[in-house]
């Protein structure tokens, strides 16, 4: 909108400055642009009014009363002026903020649309998810998403849930097993009873949680803002003295000409683009110029775990051979009869394996279980311990595990673990560094897994087994003293708390498309130190927003000085404005550049 008042005021420029010194039609010129002035302070009044309703205040009282007086006592271009500043200001922090407001978009798109009902006569017939009822028969096929939230009836197979719980494992499913819209399912058909409609069902829980948040924006005060009222009163203050003391109604608009607030208005934003820049060329996208003020005053962060700390993809962690075998062969054993499985832990053990492969003969699947097969004339079995080796018994294991027997004999054990970013530990490091102390996980994995991980990184403080709403619980509940909090994750399940946190941060790279739609600033390589770049360049860019907008304060403030003398003609008066908006804008130019590390 503030673009379309731009290109307006340009153009009703250009008619009179043809009229004037064209035609020498001055006052058609000062008429037209007395009318289009009066019109745009008259708009500029309605959304101050709206402003103040809304509890805030900004720059718009000082800027209206330096239209109005500059108009009132004939001064016409130097209204103009202002008016071309102020509204190019505007304009340009529309720029500077993302007006993407997409957050829901990616959620959508990817959001399950039908279900396969399974009719009287065993057939299948797609439906509108609308229509699933309570009770309704769905088959799930192999690498779809759940429909809605239900309970196998028939089949088994494990489903992936990292994009609801952040579980990084596949987690096993049996006949009578609960299982929650947008898991996905394995390599197994699964016959399902609906429990919930499609609206109350877990996927969709989650897109309300967004919106939910996304409707209560965390409140915060712009930078120029902050400066805005005792800069007015200043203004006013001095602008009054002049006209009482003069008598001169002139010298108050020429004090208030050169009181304009377009440093105000043009500093910050122009430093916050600068820095928004800087951050871009690093890798990290920073969507508008508030998520730069909170950034650069984050007190605390809270940390997803899967495909935040940690890479979010399992890989081997090792070989435990019994009594008699070699890791050697275990390993070896394990990756030629899971060589044809589609199962992770088998995608994952065959992609840590650079031995060559075994021949297997009579090979067979037993879905959820394992696989067998003959090889060299032996019965190699891999997969659940109670399908490997039921006699053997085994202690507690949070790992994933691939347990493996030669001839019904107990082999050994290859376990799994979701890998720790090897820049895990310093990021915690640095960021404590910069006094960013109080540092947390928030998890849907379990918590034995979770508190190892968060003992390898630094980590003190962690919430395990969390749905979504309870992370957001987590985050509504932290002090008033650690704000502005921000948070870290990469899934659909992070999205709602990205959404509610002061900060929210996407690892975008790998991640959801949701998340990255949710935060308000996005990593889009994949590491983790990028966060670190992202607070020093935040607040590099704060400090020399403030400097610009303080720099252009006390030339302000000086020429309103030697303007109350009557030393300043309100036309150079307006000219001079351009003089300190320059300074101000190249001096905010200075955020483009500095350092990233604490090199």
């Amino acid at each position: 909108m503030h673009y379309k008042k731009l290109l307006v005021i340009i153009g009703i420029a250009v008619v009179a400055f043809v009229l004037e010194f064209g035609f020498h039609l001055n006052l058609w010129a000062q008429i037209l642009i007395t009318i289009v002035g009066a019109l745009l302070a008259l708009s500029m009044i309605f959304e101050m009014i709206k402003t103040l309703r809304s509890g805030k205040y900004g720059v718009d009282l000082l800027a209206i009363l330096a239209i109005v007086s500059t108009l009132a006592v004939g001064q016409y271009w130097a209204s103009l002026i202002i008016l071309l500043m102020l509204v190019g200001g505007d304009t340009l922090e529309d720029y500077a903020a993302n007006k993407a407001g997409s957050e829901l978009k990616s959620l959508l798109e990817h959001a399950p649309e039908s279900a396969h009902q399974q009719q009287a006569d065993c057939s299948l017939q797609d439906v509108a998810l609308e229509q699933v009822k309570i009770n309704d028969i769905l088959i799930v096929k192999p690498g779809e998403q759940v429909p809605v939230d239900g309970v196998i009836t028939k089949g088994s197979g494990s489903l992936d849930e990292s994009s609801l719980t952040g579980e990084s494992k596949p987690v096993e499913k049996d006949s009578g097993s609960e299982v929650m819209s947008g898991s996905i399912n394995g390599s197994s058909a699964l016959e399902m009873k609906a429990t919930k409609l499609a609206a109350d069902s877990q996927y969709q829980k989650i897109i309300r949680l967004v919106e939910a948040s996304q409707n209560q924006p965390a409140k915060f005060v712009r930078l120029a803002d902050r400066y805005a009222v005792p800069f007015t009163l200043v203004a006013l203050i001095i602008s009054g003295i002049a006209w009482a003391i003069t008598g001169d109604p002139n010298r108050f608009a020429q004090v208030l000409v050169v009181a304009s607030p377009c440093p105000l208005i043009l500093a910050a934003p122009i430093a916050f683009v600068s820095g928004m820049s800087r951050t871009s060329r690093n890798g990290i996208i920073v969507k508008n110029g508030t998520a730069i003020e909170k950034l650069s005053l984050l007190k605390s962060i809270a940390f997803d775990k899967t495909g935040t700390i940690t890479r979010g993809v399992l890989a081997l962690d090792k070989v435990v051979p019994a009594t008699g075998f070699t890791s050697e062969e275990v390993q070896q054993y394990a990756a030629s009869i899971e060589q044809q499985s589609n199962h992770i832990l088998a995608t994952s053990l065959l992609s840590s394996v650079h031995t060559d492969l075994l021949n297997v003969t009579d090979l067979k699947e037993d879905t959820a279980q394992g696989v067998q097969g003959i090889i060299n004339n032996h019965t190699i079995k891999a997969g659940r311990l109670s399908f490997v080796a039921p006699q053997h018994s085994a202690p507690a294991n949070n790992q994933p595990t691939i347990y493996v027997s030669v001839d019904e004999q107990y082999a050994g054990k290859i376990t799994f673990i979701d890998q720790v970013r090897p820049e895990a530990a310093q990021t915690i490091k640095d960021l404590k560094q910069l006094g960013i102390n109080r540092l947390r996980m928030l998890t849907g994995d379990n918590k034995a897994t979770a508190e190892e991980i968060a003992n390898e990184v630094g980590l003190s403080e962690v919430d395990a087994d969390l749905m979504p709403e309870d992370k957001i619980s987590a985050l509504k509940k932290t002090p008033a003293a650690n704000r502005p909090l921000g948070m870290v994750g990469d899934g659909v399940n992070d999205a709602p708390s990205l959404a509610v946190a002061d900060v929210g941060i996407a690892m975008g790279a790998k991640g959801s498309s949701a998340a990255s739609e949710a935060a308000d600033v996005v990593i889009v390589k994949d590491d983790l130190t990028r966060l670190v770049r992202a607070i020093i360049i935040a607040r590099e860019t704060m400090t020399i927003a403030k400097q610009s907008v303080l720099i252009g304060i006390f030339i302000c403030v000086a020429l309103m000085l030697i303007a109350a003398l009557g030393i300043i003609p309100t036309i150079i008066g307006a000219l001079l404005q351009e003089v300190i908006d320059t300074v101000s804008i190249l001096w905010s130019l200075k955020a483009r550049k500095g350092k990233t590390t604490f090199n």
